[in-house]
């Protein structure tokens, strides 16, 4: 484990690795739960201090006929629930969701485009406008449309974007299981194009997709030997959507959420990780734990994209029973 405690300083210090080993991830996920829970509050408290939450709002800007296969995804034009008929909003409607996103106590705002890469001419423009609008507004700006070009990657930059989310969504072992329209290593080479455009990276995956303990140590291997680490981790659980090909999956045990939490907060101790789909699923115990064992960062309405996500209302209140605070720094 990568922490250290220096008594002159009466406080700790943590050292950041990018040399995982497989077999040193699978360990730390199966630790007994109390010493992973331990050992991720020090990590926790060393690198992010007064236990502060971000809350982020994610609003669906192009919805359904995706060409990727997913086999978790609604959007999918391969799987019958593909949620098509849906127009695509404009700049103005985006940037009145994201004002209220802030009214409501958000600060960063995420878009998504059901797209296998980026378009081209009208669209993007639309998506460049919406990016200047909502860094107008003052929140961090986050997209998430597939895969793209460097001088698509350049232009967001340019237009401030804070972050770009590309998820590799499960380990390279289990990947060709979930998605066949696209390569893992097409994958990285977006997030590559990202980093050279100097665009934040938010990178995680899903558990609950029939992938093996193994498969969940190498998805976060694989994170945690990118240099720098992403600076943006969701933490995802398979909301199991009728019309796709895992429509069966059983739900995930809570525990295993906590546990990926916690793993992810050791492996990249600077990293906010983000407690995202699925959480509606969670109890507000079992998000609580999520929350001692490292999670700093929650999606925040009424839907993600195209599933449901906890009320407002009754996050506030979750947050102020834990006894975190709710941050308004720019952290990109």
């Amino acid at each position: 484990m990568n922490l250290s405690y220096t008594k002159a300083q009466n406080d700790l210090s943590v050292s950041l690795r990018h040399d995982w080993r497989l077999d040193e991830v699978r360990s730390l996920l199966e630790e007994p739960l109390m010493d992973l829970l331990w050992k991720a509050q020090m990590i926790h408290r060393a690198a992010n201090p007064g236990y502060k939450v971000q809350l982020a709002s994610l609003l669906s800007v192009k919805t359904g006929g995706c060409e990727e296969d997913c086999a978790y995804c609604s959007q999918s034009m391969y799987n019958s629930s593909d949620v098509t008929g849906q127009p695509e909003l404009s700049v103005q409607p985006v940037l009145e969701r994201a004002k209220a996103a802030k009214e409501a106590g958000a600060d960063r705002f995420c878009m998504g485009w059901a797209w296998r890469e980026i378009r081209d001419g009208e669209p993007f423009e639309a998506m460049l406008s919406m990016v200047r609008g909502v860094r107008g507004l003052g929140l961090e700006a986050c997209v998430t449309a597939g895969m793209l070009t460097d001088e698509q990657a350049s232009r967001l930059a340019d237009a401030g974007l804070t972050a770009y989310n590309h998820n590799l969504d499960t380990s390279p072992e289990h990947y060709e299981r979930i998605i066949t329209t696209r390569t893992y290593q097409e994958r990285l080479e977006t997030l590559k194009r990202v980093r050279a455009a100097g665009i934040t990276v938010c990178c995680g995956g899903i558990i609950g997709m029939g992938e093996s303990t193994i498969d969940r140590a190498s998805l976060l291997r694989v994170l945690a030997n990118m240099s720098p680490h992403p600076e943006s981790v969701p933490i995802n659980s398979l909301v199991a959507v009728e019309g796709t090909p895992l429509e069966e999956c059983p739900s995930v045990d809570p525990l295993e959420m906590v546990r990926m939490v916690a793993t992810a907060r050791i492996l990249m101790p600077k990293s906010r990780v983000r407690l995202s789909a699925g959480r509606e699923q969670l109890s507000r115990e079992a998000q609580i734990l999520c929350l001692q064992a490292g999670a700093d960062s929650i999606f925040y309405g009424d839907s993600l994209l195209t599933t449901s996500n906890p009320a407002i209302a009754s996050d506030r209140e979750l947050l102020s029973q834990a006894g975190v605070q709710i941050s308004s720094e720019f952290n990109p």
